[in-house]
């Protein structure tokens, strides 16, 4: 039986109507709910796309097919700093309203994510925080109630001035960028792919902790673990990676039957003392 075919453009591809700053300012106040609707399979997609709803129904609106393979595409797996998510909508905006190709939709979506993270974190929990917190305490240490006012006052502030004027920027960046995406659309997607695949594969030389126990060694007291790590340090957290990849783009298993798979094994390893 021939499989489905994907759908990768818009049936409708007639640029719309720029988004008025009222349509963006409702997506700001929407994407503190990111983390609403968080869980393990997708992450903040759901979160997601209830903030960039708005702009999706003023773009497709009137072609109900489009609206509804524009939320699928914007329900997949979605995972970014919360306070800079309106960098990301107001760069997918831009795409979503010049129809663009969804698999490029896609990749730019991937790719903008993924490095607000690390950048957020500085910005925001070893900047911000540290500093207005200094002054929020050292007003509350000598008995001024105006300290953790203080501290709430400056972080929300800054974090609000920051969502706006992304969302603003972006969008606006994003429609004057979108030339050179679509010219180079193949590229450009091929990119941001590889970009991806660089990042899942730091991710798990960085955090894969899965290791043989100490107690497998050999008779010369060298354990199997140290063999392993001679011959390609992570080895284990690759083979489970790969393995994972494997069930779910060849036998359709979703990312909550791989998580429970790992809990399994994970609990069989230490059971009968390989992990």
């Amino acid at each position: 039986m021939a499989s489905k075919q994907i759908q990768t453009t818009y049936n409708n591809l007639t640029p719309a109507a720029a988004l008025d700053k009222k349509t963006l300012n409702k997506m700001v106040w929407r994407s503190l709910n990111l983390q609403g609707s968080f869980n393990y399979e997708r992450m903040q997609a759901n979160g997601w796309l209830y903030g960039i709803l708005p702009g999706l129904l003023a773009i497709h609106g009137e072609d109900s097919d489009d609206l509804k393979l524009s939320m699928a595409h914007n329900l997949e797996f979605f995972n970014t700093h919360p306070f800079l998510v309106t960098f990301v909508m107001g760069i997918i905006l831009s795409l979503e309203q010049q129809k663009t190709d969804i698999n490029t939709i896609r990749a730019v979506r991937v790719a903008a994510m993924g490095p607000l993270g690390g950048i957020g974190d500085a910005i925001f929990w070893f900047t911000l925080v540290p500093i207005a917190a200094g002054i929020g305490s050292n007003m509350a240490i000598q008995g001024n109630i105006m300290g953790p006012i203080m501290f709430l006052l400056i972080f929300n502030v800054v974090q609000f001035a920051v969502r706006f004027f992304l969302m603003h920027w972006s969008y606006s960046l994003g429609t004057k960028a979108i030339e050179v995406l679509t010219a180079n659309a193949k590229e450009f997607t091929h990119a941001a792919s590889l970009l991806g695949v660089f990042i899942v594969g730091a991710l798990t030389s960085n955090y894969g902790g899965t290791t043989l126990s100490a107690n497998l060694a050999l008779e010369n007291g060298t354990t199997i673990q140290s063999i392993l790590d001679g011959v390609l340090p992570k080895m284990i957290p690759l083979g489970l990676t790969l393995g994972l990849y494997f069930l779910m783009k060849k036998k359709g298993w979703t990312p909550i039957m791989c998580i429970g798979a790992l809990l399994v094994l994970g609990l069989l390893g230490a059971l009968v003392g390989i992990f």
